[in-house]
């Protein structure tokens, strides 16, 4: 399947570049020959199903695992010989962190905060992910989604570039979820460059500028949420009330068959719904025909 990256208007320069990216183990390949770039400010989501390869690409970029081949940089560096001071430009967030049962939250963050040469004031970094009220409590009595926000909290006290995100609302309530993607707008809206891996489709199409499918250790696609798979191209199915029952048709040109139906029912249409493939549909029909 040939990727798709859409058009790039004027010069753009790249947070990350990455040319044909292998990792093995042994005779098993996890990633493939992976081409990928993300552009500087921008907020860029990795999907793929479990095993896709997507932890051990991120990993990779992340300076945490070595690649078996192909070229990799990020921020201007690799990060397989990068060092403390490449790191410290550098957020973190991942599925899971270290524990500080004994420590407050305010505590956890003060300490984090004196590894960087220029953090964030970690009273103010409380109060954007939202842990005000929990300041003081021992983390160990911390929940889950309590966790997780002090997780994303670490991952920015360092003022990064570029933020790495995995999975990061994975616990989180409906309502909890949204405000976090108020704070990684925020973040984007400042100039951070996000890298974000997510299994909820519906995040990645309400934050990300562009998405990337990954599946079997390749990268089969790449584009705008809209456009991913020729989403924007697809039939439309429209659905009304007609005088037998509920009825649909699916069709390339929805307007005109509104039109026709409105001149039939002389204007309301009853029961009327329009709707295309959601990223859902093409997703799941993407990484089917990738496997």
């Amino acid at each position: 399947m040939k990727v798709v990256t859409g058009s790039i208007v004027g010069a753009v320069t790249d947070a990350i570049t990455v040319r044909g990216l292998h990792k093995a183990y042994g005779k098993h390949v996890a990633v493939g020959g992976v081409d990928l770039d993300v552009r500087a400010g921008e907020i860029f989501a990795l999907l793929g199903p479990n095993g896709a390869g997507k932890t051990t690409t991120v990993e990779i970029l992340e300076g945490f695992r070595k690649r078996t081949s192909g070229e990799v940089t990020v921020l201007g560096t690799d990060p397989q010989a990068a060092g403390a001071d490449w790191r410290a430009r550098v957020g973190v967030v991942l599925q899971s962190t270290g524990e500080f049962d004994d420590l407050t939250a305010r505590e956890v963050l003060q300490h984090f905060a004196t590894y960087y040469p220029s953090a964030a004031d970690p009273d103010e970094i409380i109060a954007r992910v939202g842990l005000a009220e929990h300041q003081d409590r021992r983390t160990r009595r911390l929940s889950g989604g309590q966790k997780r926000r002090l997780d994303v909290a670490l991952g920015i006290i360092g003022r990064p570039e570029l933020l790495f995100l995995d999975e990061p609302t994975t616990g989180f309530d409906p309502e909890a979820r949204r405000e976090f993607w108020g704070l990684i707008r925020e973040l984007a809206a400042t100039g951070t460059t996000i890298l974000l891996t997510t299994h909820y489709l519906e995040e990645a199409e309400a934050l990300a500028d562009r998405v990337g499918v990954l599946t079997g250790g390749r990268l089969i696609a790449v584009d705008t949420p809209d456009r991913l798979g020729g989403r924007g191209e697809g039939e439309a199915t429209v659905g009304w009330l007609g005088p037998d029952g509920p009825a649909t048709e699916s069709t390339a040109a929805p307007t005109v068959l509104v039109a026709r139906l409105a001149e039939q029912f002389g204007g309301e249409i009853p029961g009327l719904t329009v709707t295309r493939p959601s990223l859902e549909d093409v997703y799941l029909r993407m990484i089917g025909a990738g496997e």
